[in-house]
């Protein structure tokens, strides 16, 4: 395991009058930059790990999406596209050159999106345990719901709309014990679930517009399929899946992405949904060989 590692200090970036929250480290510019991108509920904390050795080999870039971590919580309509468009025009006016995005859960979607909107912008993609829907929305094959069980899904997603009923979810499971139980689940090796990884994800929670943010994302139609996004990209793609994560099938997954793009490489860990924060010590070899070879791809 990697040992605990100090948090990069960072900046901010004004983009469409908000203040967006970003971290920069190493300057090697042999290789392509890496731009980490957190997922729900995270923020650049969440890849010190992997920033303390990757910066020795790389530029390291990390930002927080707005909505999170440090960045400015608007009350916006928040979407994939936005983030998109976010990570696109930070490319652009900061890093000034093609980078490899890397993405976990939420931020991996964020990251597809980019690369088949602005593929010029993109030398690869690495993809952690990535998040998002295929327009195979049943592709495990499971069960459908039975009449009654559409219908009580149709109400807790009408109930969830409701401004007071987000809001009162929102006060539930931003509280420290119920972030600790959530991370207990997700994590495989539960000596990783630290007071200070729960401190950084309780800790933006508490801001102005963080509970407009949850409910804006739990509400906003869902965006491009995952398959949609990989038919448009050209770029070679890593896919690194923690095997034991509660939330998605790594196996059922992977297939679905080899389904629709040849072009990548893949690799299983024992680990859970969040395998860049929970073996570094796996996860930061694998992305220093892969991002290294891509010269000759």
């Amino acid at each position: 395991m990697v040992a605990s590692v100090e948090t990069q200090q960072g900046n901010y970036w004004q983009w469409r009058e908000q203040s967006i929250y970003y971290v920069q480290a190493g300057d090697n510019p042999t290789h392509p930059p890496l731009l980490l991108v957190h997922g729900f509920g995270a923020s650049t904390d969440h890849w010190r790990k992997n920033i303390e050795e990757l910066k020795e080999h790389f530029q390291v870039w990390a930002i927080d999406l707005l909505g999170f971590g440090r960045s400015a919580k608007p009350q916006w309509q928040y979407s994939g596209n936005l983030w998109r468009d976010q990570l696109i025009d930070f490319i652009r006016q900061k890093i000034g050159r093609s980078v490899v995005l890397a993405g976990n859960s939420l931020g991996g979607y964020a990251c597809l999106c980019v690369a088949a909107h602005a593929p010029e912008l993109v030398a690869g993609v690495i993809l952690l345990n990535s998040a998002g829907p295929f327009t195979d929305t049943n592709p495990l094959g499971a069960k459908p719901l039975n009449p009654m069980q559409k219908a009580i899904r149709q109400i807790a997603q009408t109930i969830m709309r409701q401004p007071w009923a987000s809001y009162l979810l929102f006060q539930t499971i931003r509280r420290k014990s119920r972030i600790r139980q959530t991370l207990m689940q997700v994590y495989l090796d539960k000596s990783a679930v630290t007071d200070r990884l729960v401190e950084e994800i309780y800790r933006p929670s508490c801001d102005r517009g963080a509970a407009g943010v949850f409910a804006s994302v739990f509400s906003t139609p869902q965006g491009a399929k995952v398959d949609e996004l990989l038919q448009q990209m050209a770029c070679p793609l890593l896919l690194l899946w923690g095997t034991a994560d509660p939330w998605m099938n790594s196996t059922a997954r992977s297939l679905k992405f080899r389904q629709y793009y040849q072009n990548l490489t893949e690799h299983f860990l024992t680990a859970g949904h969040c395998p860049h924060d929970e073996r570094p010590d796996l996860v930061n070899p694998l992305i220093k060989e892969w991002v290294m070879g891509l010269q000759g791809k």
